[in-house]
């Protein structure tokens, strides 16, 4: 007899009791990684300015193993709940094998050559007398790789079936486990930067031991997953990679316009202008993680109500985020801005950044206008990926952060000469309009869906 979950009736209830139920416990659990991300950053820069150029050489590629991960886990998420939608739990077993094995064989692929020649790589992108220290703690996370993916990919298929509290479990067992570990493997064991990598890497493993026993044997998920019962489906394999393989590319771009916009943020206002965006842009993603949370809950109500072919739920959990991300983002863009003064002195209170304090103000200031709107552009995005349409997910983000908000930043720094204060204003203005654009499309999509669906009734 099919195990219902309570996430299950979660996705297949009240579609704005599920955006909250669901939202919660991923805003709680990325607000964790959020804190583990810094306090991490504090310990290796104990260790000086070598270690944390170590870290910094192995960034984009851990950012790619990253977008990787993250790009199945979105696709398994978004094609399990549709599959619940459906009512068709065979599928969705089916989905959460498919995306375990796929990930297990590109988080192989992509690390094996990485894990051989990595050391050479440092030498060539010019690490010099760090290059031996990245190497070694390089090679210690292409080595657990396999536990990358398969927590990313595990806490996606909780996520798709709407057991967002597990998942939220999984982050923090992690989060915690690193923040605890990582003076522990610094300076008690005296592994340095490598220490820092053990740390992160049996925090990884420790939530994935977590994870194999909630869905290989506890067994209470609502998806089941038996490998040896695995019969390879094509089609199974398409509808995880036209959303994940988008969702991967948008990952990227993301960091190829922050990389962009530092070039333009170096032009502007030398290095201590990239001392302003690096810092304040850091404040922007903890003051986003509401948002983000809403934004998974947004992909497995939207993708379930689509596997249910019910358009009107659809579109009444779609514009519900849209009004409850408003209303979130306007109250963070007031608090930013009333204590911007307080949040700068958090980060300039050394003789050393005091000197980038009133500019970080400004930064906060401008900025503040991202907030609300930015919710416009991410939960369409997000419907997007729930319903199947990665491919329109990932045209939304390059509209953003690509084709209007670089562009915006060039025009409003050095066409009409504000300088930094334009690349601030570029930012706000490239993002509300790509954000808007994206919201006429999709409701005129859910329209259509709505209109096709009268028409079929009425045959």
């Amino acid at each position: 007899m099919e195990h219902v979950t309570e996430g299950v009736k979660i996705l297949l209830g009240n579609p704005k009791k599920a955006i909250r139920k669901l939202a919660l416990p991923m805003i709680v659990g990325l607000s964790a990684q959020m804190v583990y991300n810094i306090v991490d950053a504090i310990w290796v820069s104990g260790l000086g300015a070598d270690a944390l150029a170590a870290v910094g050489f192995f960034f984009p590629f851990f950012f790619l193993l990253m977008a990787l991960a993250t790009g199945i886990s979105v696709g398994a998420s978004s094609a399990i709940s549709r599959k619940i939608g459906s009512r068709n739990k065979r599928d969705a077993d089916s989905v959460a094998i498919h995306s375990l094995i796929i990930g297990g064989i590109v988080a192989i692929a992509v690390s094996l050559p990485f894990l051989i020649f990595i050391d050479k790589l440092f030498a060539v992108m010019g690490a010099g007398e760090v290059t031996k220290m990245a190497t070694a703690y390089a090679r210690i996370l292409f080595a657990g790789s396999i536990f990358i993916f398969f927590s990313s990919i595990a806490n996606g298929i909780l996520r798709g079936e709407g057991d967002t509290k597990r998942a939220m479990y999984a982050l923090l067992l992690g989060s915690i486990l690193n923040i605890v570990l990582d003076p522990i493997f610094i300076y008690t064991f005296r592994l340095g930067v490598a220490g820092a990598a053990w740390a992160t890497l049996i925090s990884i493993i420790t939530s994935s031991i977590l994870l194999s026993y909630w869905l290989f044997f506890k067994r209470t998920t609502y998806v089941s997953i038996h490998f040896n019962e695995f019969s390879f489906n094509w089609q199974i394999v398409k509808e995880i990679l036209k959303v994940g393989i988008p969702a991967s590319v948008i990952q990227l771009s993301m960091s190829f316009s922050i990389l962009v916009l530092n070039i333009l943020v170096v032009r502007a206002g030398g290095t201590d202008g990239v001392a302003v965006f690096t810092t304040g842009w850091r404040v922007v993603m903890i003051g986003m993680i509401p948002l983000l949370g809403i934004a998974t809950a947004v992909t497995a109500v939207t993708g379930a109500a689509y596997g249910a072919r019910d358009v009107e739920k659809l579109n009444t959990s779609y514009m519900y985020a849209i009004k409850l991300g408003f209303v979130i983002g306007t109250t963070v863009a007031i608090f930013t801005y009333v204590f911007a003064p307080w949040i700068t002195l958090l980060f300039t209170h050394s003789q050393n950044s005091a000197r980038i304090a009133n500019d970080l103000t400004t930064f906060l200031k401008i900025i503040t206008l991202f907030y609300p709107f930015a919710t416009f552009g991410m939960f369409s995005s997000a419907m997007f990926q729930g319903i199947g349409k990665g491919m329109n997910s990932l045209a939304v983000t390059i509209l953003r952060t690509i084709i209007l908000t670089v562009p915006m930043a060039y025009i409003f720094a050095f066409t009409i000469h504000l300088g930094l204060k334009g690349v601030w204003m570029g930012i706000v203005v490239g993002n509300t309009i790509a954000a808007f654009i994206a919201f006429s499309w999709a409701k005129m999509y859910v329209k259509r869906m709505e209109y096709e669906t009268a028409t079929n009734s009425l045959q």
